[in-house]
């Protein structure tokens, strides 16, 4: 028996799953240049940012030096870091570090 739910609201604004967006492409020289930007900043704290891959609309970076082992690298990259490259690159939708 169905009662008319099929393709609810519910099922509809369901947020997609992470890293979902692969028909996203991403201009890499943007991206380098956007990631140039953010550089110094953190080198001046005795880290850096690698490019490791980029799927869709997520990019992943590693986090080096000292930002790789920084208590507060997490809010780096979603306060800092991912909020730059979404308003530089377009495409980007997140960003994961390591």
């Amino acid at each position: 028996m169905t009662n008319g739910t099929e393709g609810s609201i519910i099922e509809i604004a369901s947020p997609a799953p992470r890293g979902a967006a692969t028909d996203v492409e991403i201009d890499r020289t943007a991206l380098e240049a956007a990631l140039d930007y953010i550089r110094p900043a953190l080198q001046a704290d005795g880290g850096d940012v690698l490019l490791e891959s980029i799927l869709g609309g997520t990019v992943n970076l590693q986090l080096l030096g000292a930002c790789g082992g920084c208590p507060i690298s997490e809010t780096t990259v979603t306060a800092g870091i991912e909020r730059i490259l979404k308003d530089r690159v377009p495409g980007v939708v997140e960003v994961l570090a390591s």
